[in-house]
């Protein structure tokens, strides 16, 4: 079961004591290998978090964020900007952009609630695998990124989310872990690290309170150094640290790049490529 209830909260080792999924890495060849301390090396924003200072002051925010030692950034909009202006002003503060949310029209990624079917789930894991084919042409993935509704438990026991992680070829279509949402619809990120393997090279990063409530990273209660600890499996490449209202916007963004920067944690599943 990779549902977690709000009461009687479990930790992750011991939901994997309870599942199946042990039972699975123990048969798998590859296993757990001896624990190696690691930590984010290069540390992202979803610029979502400073949309309000990125519309007022463009160049100055990246300034500001390069300057705490962002190396990432994630775009969701330019603010007018052509992208020769916007790789321009990358390249003076050695930032780079390795992906971008685009507009919610362009592919349905999406869904209202009037869509959020099984039927639906199967629709839109067809759409991702096209639009996989047209984007990979052009040298980019296509990527999904979760909110909480994905987890709604529909008829069999089944959930949305699985068919589109099942139903998506693995070349064409990668997913964005949102820990955030993953906890508020009460799972367990881990499991999906652990079914789904090497199919979530980007996570945002972004805490919980316990009022439920987002939080700057390091001042809620999600472990972050244990979810960090299934990287390997996931194939997490790209960290991308995110609060949709922060309360002190830069100042908020830096607190929670310290807490990254200062976290260390063990690998220990490890893919085998």
């Amino acid at each position: 079961m990779h549902k977690r209830f709000q009461s009687g909260r479990q930790t992750r080792r011991e939901f994997l004591k309870k599942t199946a999924v042990t039972a699975v890495l123990a048969a798998s060849p590859f296993g757990a290998v001896s624990a190696q301390v690691r930590r984010v090396d290069k540390i992202g924003l979803q610029l979502y978090s400073l949309r309000r200072e990125m519309a007022e002051d463009f160049e100055g925010t990246l300034a500001q964020l390069a300057e705490i030692g962002f190396t990432e950034m994630e775009f969701a909009g330019y603010h007018g900007k052509t992208p020769g202006e916007v790789r321009s002003i990358l390249d003076s503060f050695g930032l780079t952009t390795p992906a971008s949310h685009v507009p919610l029209q362009a592919i349905r990624p999406w869904l209202p609630e009037n869509e959020r079917s099984l039927d639906s789930y199967h629709r839109v894991a067809e759409l991702l695998n096209r639009a996989g084919e047209k984007t990979r042409e052009a040298g980019i993935t296509m990527g999904y990124h979760n909110h909480d509704f994905e987890f709604d438990i529909h008829e069999g026991g089944r959930i949305g989310y699985d068919i589109l992680t099942s139903e998506t070829e693995p070349d064409l279509v990668m997913f964005e872990m949102d820990l955030f949402w993953a906890e508020e619809a009460g799972y367990d990120a881990t499991f999906f690290f652990l079914k789904y393997p090497g199919r979530y090279p980007m996570i945002h990063v972004k805490d919980r309170a316990g009022s439920g409530e987002m939080a700057d990273v390091g001042r809620g209660y999600i472990d972050f150094q244990e979810l960090f600890s299934y990287g390997s499996k996931g194939g997490f490449k790209h960290y991308f640290i995110e609060h949709d209202n922060p309360t002190d916007g830069i100042n908020s963004m830096a607190y929670s790049y310290n807490t990254v920067r200062n976290l260390r944690f063990n690998s220990t599943y490890e893919l085998p490529y």
